[in-house]
């Protein structure tokens, strides 16, 4: 029987949601209050500038002027979506061998991907560097694929092997005696049974690479640069010009925003993909 919830108890549930949710919101919509202000108002105390009556446009157009937007965009569109697809064309057999067949050391080698998260990307830079130097490819949209893709893909592999695990075994023994090949397999079996799992793993990983700073601005410098280097320019030693970093910043996270609005039915579903039999 359900266990009955009091209206008191909704209400301060209610409550104590939405408060939680503003304080996480709040520092986005500051940032876009302030990107409609003047650079005299954005200095200002908090309240004063919350209730004055300068609001203006002049950021986002001086940031139009000063900057290529669309490059960057573009960039950053190249660069999420590439890594993304790249890693889920790696993870998706990496995950299936890991989940359907039998191996005593799986969880051993799931653990040792996941503390390659662990090392600070900071130890590893100068050879990475010094390699795409070699290589030609410092300042590329590639080279930005693929390193984005080499550190979100133990992320990939630990959830869709989750996923995975989800699915009974005995769908994919009865393809194969129907005579499914493996890459059948994996394409028209697998694959489909598992699509709120992958869209919520490509959705994610879009995410962390959509936001990534710190490679972004040490192996880009302009030809490649994305939306984080785009934010990063606004910020010199002259100082900080508060109303057109917050411009360029709202300019840069509204895409993905836009994304995160439109899939969040698809995301809750992929998260919670499994928790319930």
């Amino acid at each position: 029987m359900a266990r009955s919830v009091t209206t008191s108890r909704k209400t301060m549930t209610t409550l104590f949601a939405g408060t939680l949710g503003l304080l996480i919101f709040f520092p986005v919509l500051w940032i876009v209050i302030l990107s409609f202000k003047s650079e005299g108002d954005a200095i200002k105390a908090p309240l004063e500038v919350l209730f004055s009556t300068g609001w203006t446009a002049e950021s986002y157009s001086a940031v139009q002027a000063r900057s290529d937007y669309p490059k960057h965009f573009l960039n950053s569109v190249v660069i999420a979506f590439g890594s993304t697809l790249l890693g889920l064309l790696i993870a998706i057999p990496a995950a299936w061998a890991m989940a359907f067949v039998p191996a005593k050391r799986t969880k051993h080698v799931l653990m040792w991907m996941l503390s390659t998260k662990m090392l600070p990307p900071v130890g590893v830079l100068i050879p990475i560097y010094l390699i795409y130097r070699d290589l030609g490819i410092l300042d590329s949209r590639i080279g930005l694929v693929f390193v984005l893709m080499m550190i979100n893909l133990p992320i990939i592999i630990w959830m869709l092997f989750t996923y995975f695990r989800e699915i009974p075994g005995e769908v994919l023994e009865a393809a194969r005696m129907d005579g499914a090949s493996l890459r059948e397999e994996i394409i028209h079996v697998l694959a489909p049974m598992a699509i709120p799992g992958m869209a919520s793993t490509a959705l994610l990983n879009i995410i962390l690479a959509w936001n990534e700073a710190f490679w972004t601005l040490n192996l880009t410098s302009a030809k490649a640069a994305p939306l984080t280097a785009f934010i990063a320019s606004y910020s010199s030693p002259e100082g900080l010009f508060y109303a057109k970093l917050s411009a360029a910043s709202v300019m840069a996270i509204a895409p993905i925003l836009v994304l995160g609005w439109f899939s969040q039915k698809q995301l809750v579903r992929g998260l919670t993909f499994g928790a319930v039999k």
